[in-house]
């Protein structure tokens, strides 16, 4: 897709404001420009600044959403704790076209059983900046991916602030999509 293209919403949406994370409706007829298009989601350029879009959405950008609307159980092939990372690696901050694991936003994953035949996904995950409203948006986003894997039963992503992210904490395939090598 040339993200340089004017696009014009064939129906009403439903997207999310960046960066202050609040729910928004773009009218039909709105005017807007695909600057992203990863994890499953659209961050347009729109008149009133960026916002997202799902995938289940893409219809009104006249676009195929690629992934089906309802989730699906993934199998699970090796180690458990290594599939949650691999699925983290799906998500990304709609302002930067890097995963959260790449970025270093992922500072632990473990896997509990707080009861009998439940495996609970538990993570802590930091922001690149502390007053950012997408948190809750994007910690969602990771829940949604963890608990689409076979043998997940509950996820739960925490928001944590220690220690404070800093650019040194961003892998070496993240520094080098963002060009910072």
């Amino acid at each position: 897709m040339n993200s340089q293209q004017e696009i014009v919403l064939k129906r009403d949406t439903d997207a999310i404001q960046i960066p202050s994370g609040n729910p928004l409706q773009l009218p039909a007829g709105t005017k807007v420009m695909v600057t992203q298009s990863l994890g499953g989601t659209y961050t347009v350029a729109t008149p009133g600044g960026l916002a997202r879009i799902d995938e289940k959405d893409a219809d009104a950008l006249g676009l195929e959403a690629s992934a089906p609307t309802e989730p699906v159980k993934t199998a699970v092939e090796g180690s458990l704790e290594e599939a949650i990372w691999n699925q983290l690696k799906t998500v990304f901050d709609p302002e930067i076209p890097v995963n959260v694991v790449d970025l270093g936003l992922i500072y632990e994953c473990q896997l509990q059983h707080p009861e009998e035949g439940v495996t609970k996904a538990h993570v802590k995950m930091t922001l690149t900046a502390p007053g950012c409203g997408m948190g809750p948006t994007i910690a969602a986003d990771a829940r949604g991916k963890i608990l689409t894997l076979e043998g997940i039963d509950e996820a739960e992503v925490e928001l944590v602030w220690d220690p404070a992210w800093n650019q040194s904490m961003i892998s070496e395939a993240g520094r080098m999509k963002l060009g910072l090598v």
